[in-house]
């Protein structure tokens, strides 16, 4: 052998011919890892651990180098130490490296036990052993390589243990005793070794000295564990007081192997990485119980026994499998009558099987003693089924698949399986109908397998019914998967259906499980939690959670993050068949309301964190039903609205179909602030048109007129300003049908805000005053505080700085008394901006400032981004264009966040100003060319007024001709809308004149 590392690193028949520390290092990590690239890292780390210098790989390439200079003085040939572009190896034949020799030799000795050859297994064992030198690669401190050949010193005892049983048979103890006892001195805590050393002193009539062992190794366990022996060192301890083993020895066994695995599946189709991880697991963690659940369908049963094939030869003797029928259409088998199974598939007769099931199991482990086996109990019912099944042999490996997590059995690790990645699902189609067909239609056979959930047992249903119809295209199956009556119908073949192995599982559910399981697919959103639970089924929150838990352990719902649930949608439909049945059916409608009631109360709660203004105080609510579950909501604050903001608009459209039109309107109603706040407007638009619908079903103008001003804000907010018009003007004449003046009011003041953005400056302020005459008759000052902050915005539109610093003022004097942060941010800006308006550039930047502190706290990214345009604004009339340009980018972001199509023209036009002033003409000749043709088809007359003078300014010094053109169309629009914006372009005009 030219290398040895069971001992000192040895290389060509010498242990100090390498001699420096880093290249023995780098040589026993490769000769670890012989005939496989090592990762330059790890043999980085190997030589420097935490510490390597900056030149590390360099060092290592001259290492490498000096390690092929050596060996070739040795005779070997240059490329036994390759360079691989990941990394490098080095090439061994088989008799080169003892590590390999032992490895055979033991594997030899192993086979020669499993066939009952005892005399030639001890030859092969002691060759084997023989070939050590002493703890392997002692002298090498690197952590990297004491760590790798720690697991091979930990092969070599444990080929020593299973030569001694051998030996014991054949009747050597007497030749063992010293040995024995020296190798328990050094190594105390392995029981396996120290029960043997008891056997061989009985064995020869040493009984004081086996019970002698026997108690020093109960003292140290206790001292430095902390825990008695195992229980076989006990019974043997037992055996050696009763003095049953004296001069005697195991008898020798012989076993026939067994095989009696199902056919593994030919197109077993992804998984690789599931399966490699599992044998890993099996291999270098020792695992001994491997739990696999999942739900129904998504291939535990494949997996495991693909699993149990790859592993059949570190098992040679055994491989069983029974099915323990927990989840089908038979009684769960007991554990007695699966216990004679598995004795029968090991050859026991039947007259040799005991009736009683606590003497069947001690006979199933006696056979299995001394095995190696691999046993797979496939669809189990649960723990107290399995229990007794279980082999106690440190050689032996159980698989478990259920539907249901075995959370009651000791020392088994468990491994939920998930479905298949989208890429996996489409290889199992094209594996089942043909590879060819389904590469023919890509699209088409990602639908199919999407529409299966991914679920492998419903995509080989899909795919069956594929190849069996030739003539039907894949793009076929997708449409009526998606248009047909529901997808479970459709995934049959047979006598076999997803919805039939659906059924099995719910079956093993109790009643209250049952029902909850069924009212959570009234729930239309993605994710649900145990709010949502307890409010469906009427329960306690902590009932309600145990019921989602037992749900999660069936595999009939998932919990993605703690706390937070979800159906595959296949089990939702399957749920929502089971809801339909006339028995349960009838507790829909009362289920839907509390369903819809608590999400009303939760969002009318927490949207007033957002929105704290009288008309959200004014939304009419019944008494709130479930306390307890509004206070947790409550707890999480925003974040709620944020986790429930597509679900609470899948809820108005819940309450539309299924007639309970009151809802539709209050919810939306109750949530605008959270959506339009953070720029959901399309979810804002969605459920106001149905609250419309809902309201003018009902006959309810009042709700009509509601839905129709907040409609507006939408449509104002994506600059559809003629949808807000229309809006505004029938929620105004229902309003003054109606004739409450609050709600009066509050329509003339967001009427203002559309009129002002169209560039309707004097009908904006005739609405403002006709609220204020309302407010002021009811005596109203939260209201009144509001109108003064809508006028001193549209003031300031209109060049009225002075006006506005006024009102501004009013509004803040009269916020101390009946407004709220919100109120007091928006004044404080507002005074900021006047003051800049006004030149007083630096009184503006520290009001600005504070109103931008509190916006940013209080999550108005509209009013962030106005303010950070104001504050860029002054910075580029300071001459710092750099910094504004960087305020109007962070001002831009803000009003994308928030979808406000105006905003973004407004910061895109003060940005390309900025530019410009930074000498990047062409880049703010372009951004003003793209906001001309965004803010024209919004019809945003101002923002498209800036975009023509900003164009025009950056003209005017290469095309006066354009300049003028485009400075004389800038004109007229802001001449249309009232803005002094208009001045500075007349006297740029006349300069060109």
């Amino acid at each position: 052998m030219r290398f040895g590392i069971l001992g000192p690193l040895r290389v060509g028949g010498g242990e100090a011919t390498i001699t420096a520390g880093r290249d023995r290092a780098v040589l026993a990590m490769l000769l670890l890892r012989a005939g496989r690239v090592v990762p330059p890292d790890e043999l980085v780390d190997a030589v420097w651990e935490e510490r390597p210098p900056a030149t590390a790989r360099a060092q290592l390439q001259i290492c490498v180098s000096r390690l092929r200079q050596r060996l070739g003085r040795l005779g070997l040939p240059p490329e036994t130490i390759i360079t691989d572009p990941v990394g490098y190896g080095i090439r061994v034949q088989p008799t080169d490296l003892d590590a390999e020799v032992f490895a055979r030799g033991v594997e030899a000795a192993r086979v020669a036990v499993a066939a009952g050859r005892s005399a030639e297994a001890r030859r092969h064992y002691r060759s084997a052993l023989a070939l050590w030198r002493g703890p392997a690669l002692s002298g090498i401190a690197s952590r990297s390589v004491r760590r790798r050949a720690q697991a091979l010193d930990e092969q070599r005892l444990t080929a020593l243990e299973e030569c001694v049983d051998v030996e014991l048979r054949l009747r050597q103890a007497a030749d063992l005793v010293d040995e024995l006892t020296e190798i328990v001195e050094a190594h105390p805590l392995r029981e396996r070794l120290r029960g043997q050393l008891m056997l061989a002193l009985s064995s020869v009539g040493r009984q004081a000295d086996a019970l002698a062992v026997y108690r020093e190794g109960r003292r140290i366990y206790a001292e430095e564990l902390g825990i008695e022996p195992g229980a076989a060192l006990q019974e043997l301890h037992q055996r050696v007081l009763a003095g049953d083993l004296a001069l005697s020895a195991p008898e020798e066994r012989s076993f026939t192997p067994v095989r009696a695995l199902p056919r593994a599946i030919s197109d077993f189709t992804g998984r690789q990485e599931t399966v490699a991880r599992l044998v890993k697991e099996i291999e270098e963690d020792d695992a001994r119980i491997q739990l696999i659940d999942g739900m129904a369908g998504s291939g535990k049963t494949t997996l495991a026994v693909h699993v149990a094939t790859a592993l059949r030869g570190r098992y040679p003797d055994a491989h069983l499998f029974i099915d323990l029928h927990g989840h089908s259409d038979r009684e769960p088998v007991p554990p007695a009558a699966a216990l004679a199974g598995l004795l029968r598939q090991l050859g026991v007769p039947g007259e040799r099987i005991p009736a009683d099931t606590d003497e069947r199991a001690a006979l199933w482990r006696s056979e299995l003693s001394g095995r190696r086996a691999i046993v797979v109990l496939d669809n189990a019912a649960s723990a107290a089924q399995v229990a007794p099944l279980l082999p106690n042999g440190r050689d032996c490996l159980t698989m478990i698949t259920s539907r249901r997590r075995l959370t009651g059995l000791d020392g088994g690790k468990p491994w939920s399986l998930a479905v298949l990645d989208p890429e996996e699902a489409v290889e199992l189609l094209g594996r089942v109908v043909g590879a060819d067909r389904v590469a023919a239609e890509p699209e088409a056979a990602a639908e199919v397998a999407r529409r299966c959930g991914h679920l492998p047992l419903a995509i080989r249903l899909a795919g069956a019914r594929l190849a069996h119809r030739p003539r039907w295209r894949v793009r076929d199956l997708a449409d009526r998967l998606v248009t047909g009556r529901d997808a479970l119908t459709e995934l049959s073949a047979g006598e076999r259906s997803v919805g039939q192995a659906f059924a099995l599982s719910y079956a093993q559910l109790g009643p209250a499980s049952q029902r909850m399981f069924r009212l959570l697919a009234l729930h239309p959103g993605a994710f649900f939690d145990n709010r949502v639970a307890a409010a469906l089924a009427d329960l306690p929150i902590p009932d309600a959670q145990d019921l989602l838990d037992g749900l999660v352990d069936a595999h009939l719902a998932d919990e993605p993050e703690p706390g937070r649930f979800r159906f595959h949608d296949l089990v939702r439909d399957f749920a929502r068949h089971r809801l339909a049945e006339p028995d349960a059916a009838v507790e829909r409608p009362a289920a839907v309301k509390r369903l819809l009631d608590f999400h009303l109360q939760a969002g009318a709660e927490l949207a007033r964190l957002v929105d704290r203004s009288a008309s959200a105080a004014a939304l009419p609510l019944s008494p709130v039903a479930r306390p307890d579950l509004i206070e947790v909501c409550r707890s999480q604050g925003l974040d709620w609205l944020d986790e429930n903001r597509t679900t609470l608009v899948a809820l108005v459209r819940l309450a539309e179909e299924e007639g309970q039109l009151r809802y539709c309107w209050q919810l939306a109603r109750a949530c605008w602030s959270h959506w339009f706040a953070g720029g959901h407007l399309d979810e804002l638009i969605e459920a106001h048109t149905i609250g419309l619908r809902a309201a003018e079903r009902l006959g309810d103008d009042d709700a009509v007129a509601t839905m129709h001003n907040y409609l507006a804000s939408g449509y104002h907010r994506l600059a559809r300003y003629q949808e807000a018009l229309t809006s505004m003007e029938t929620a105004l004449r229902l309003r003054e049908r109606l004739g409450d003046p609050i709600a009066r009011a509050g329509t003339h003041k967001n009427a203002a805000i559309v009129c002002a953005i169209g560039g309707d400056m004097t009908s904006a302020l005739s609405h403002l005053d006709r609220a204020l005459v309302l407010l002021r008759a009811a005596g109203h000052g939260r209201g009144t505080v509001a109108l003064f902050t809508n006028k001193a915005a549209i003031l300031l539109m209109a060049g009225r700085a002075e006006e506005a610093l006024l009102v501004s003022r009013r509004q803040l004097a009269l916020s101390r008394d009946v407004g709220t942060l919100h109120d007091v941010a928006n004044g404080i800006g507002h005074v900021g901006m006047a003051r800049a308006r006004l030149g007083h550039a630096g009184v503006a930047v520290r009001r600005l400032e504070v109103a931008l502190r509190w916006k940013r706290r209080l999550g108005n990214h509209y009013g962030v981004g106005e303010l950070l345009n104001e504050l860029g604004a002054i910075e580029r009339s300071l001459g710092r264009p750099e910094v504004a340009a960087a305020r109007h980018r962070a001002a831009l972001v803000e009003m994308t966040e928030v979808g406000d199509r105006i905003g973004q023209c407004a910061s895109r036009n003060l940005l390309a100003r900025a530019m410009r002033d930074q000498g990047d003409v062409a880049s703010a000749l372009d951004l003003h060319r793209r906001v001309l043709t965004d803010a024209t088809r919004f019809g945003a007359r101002y923002e498209q007024a800036r975009a023509l003078d900003g164009i025009a300014r950056c003209l005017r010094d290469t095309d006066l001709a354009a300049a003028r053109s485009h400075w004389t169309r800038a004109l007229a629009l802001f001449r249309q809308v009232g803005s002094p914006d208009g001045e500075e372009v007349v006297r740029l005009l006349a300069e060109l004149d």
